[in-house]
C-alpha cells in the first residue's frame, strides 16, 4: 500500500517536474460592475510578449514555470501572478480587480467682483513715483540728476514700478473679462485671458476713466475681431 502510494506521488512529482509548456487561462473580472476588458494585455515579463485578451475579460497563452504574468487594461491597476502549474500542467488564474479613481482636475473657485468694486480698482489705477531730479533742480544738484538717469539701481525701481502698474491693469481687466463672461457678455476660457489683454492694448487713461457701458462696447467689440483672427 505505501508502495502504491509511494509510486502514485513519484509519477505525479514527475509528471509536474516535466511542464515544459503550460497552457495558463483566466479570466478578470471587475468586483464591482459588469465591465468589458476591450483592451485588455496579457504581458508574459520574463520573456518580454504579450496578447491581448478577449472583452469578456478571459484569456489563455502559453508560459513555462516561474514566468511572470501582467494582466494589464486601461483605468484597472496591473495584476501579477507568477506561473505555478498544477498536475495537467496547466495554470488557471481568477483576477479581481477594481477600478482606479477617477482624477478630477483642481478647479479654482474665484469669487466675482462687482462693477463697483472694479470701478474703484479702475480709478485707483496708479504709476507709482520714483522720484527723478529734473530743471532746475537737475542744474543744481547735476551729480545725482547723472546717477539718477543712469544708475542701475534707478533704472531697476523705475522698470520694477512700471511692471507693477502694468500687472494691476492686467488684473483690473481680468476680474471684468470674469464678470462679462459670468453674464454671458462674451464667451471666452479663463486660459485665453492673457493673450486677450495683450491683444486689446487697452489705453490706461481710458481704463481708468470709461463708463461701464463705453467699456463694454469697447471690450466686446475687440472680443470679435480677437475671435476672428483666432479663427484664420
Amino acid at each position: 500500500m505505501k508502495f502504491i502510494f509511494f509510486l502514485s506521488f513519484f509519477l505525479s512529482f514527475v509528471s509536474f517536474s516535466q511542464c515544459d509548456k503550460i497552457f495558463v487561462s483566466g479570466r478578470v473580472v471587475d468586483t464591482l460592475r459588469p465591465q468589458s476588458f476591450y483592451n485588455l494585455m496579457v504581458i508574459n515579463r520574463s520573456t518580454g510578449r504579450g496578447i491581448f485578451g478577449q472583452p469578456d475579460g478571459y484569456f489563455s497563452v502559453y508560459a513555462t514555470p516561474k514566468d511572470v504574468i501582467i494582466l494589464s487594461t486601461k483605468e484597472y491597476p496591473t495584476f501579477e501572478f507568477i506561473v505555478e502549474p498544477d498536475s495537467n500542467c496547466q495554470c488557471q488564474v481568477l483576477a479581481y480587480i477594481d477600478r482606479l479613481p477617477n482624477q478630477i482636475k483642481e478647479v479654482v473657485v474665484r469669487p466675482l467682483k462687482t462693477l463697483e468694486q472694479i470701478k474703484e480698482e479702475r480709478k485707483n489705477l496708479v504709476l507709482r513715483e520714483t522720484r527723478q531730479v529734473t530743471g532746475i533742480e537737475a542744474l543744481q544738484s547735476p551729480i545725482t540728476a547723472l546717477y539718477q538717469a543712469f544708475s542701475k539701481k534707478e533704472q531697476n525701481k523705475r522698470w520694477i514700478a512700471e511692471q507693477k502698474y502694468k500687472d494691476d491693469q492686467r488684473q483690473v481687466v481680468k476680474e471684468l473679462l470674469r464678470l462679462y463672461v459670468a453674464y454671458e457678455i462674451i464667451e471666452m476660457e479663463e486660459d485665453e485671458f492673457d493673450d486677450f489683454i495683450i491683444f486689446l492694448n487697452a489705453d490706461p487713461d481710458f481704463l481708468k476713466t470709461a463708463a461701464e457701458m463705453e467699456l463694454v462696447l469697447f471690450i466686446k467689440d475687440k472680443f470679435e475681431h480677437f475671435k476672428l483672427i483666432r479663427k484664420r
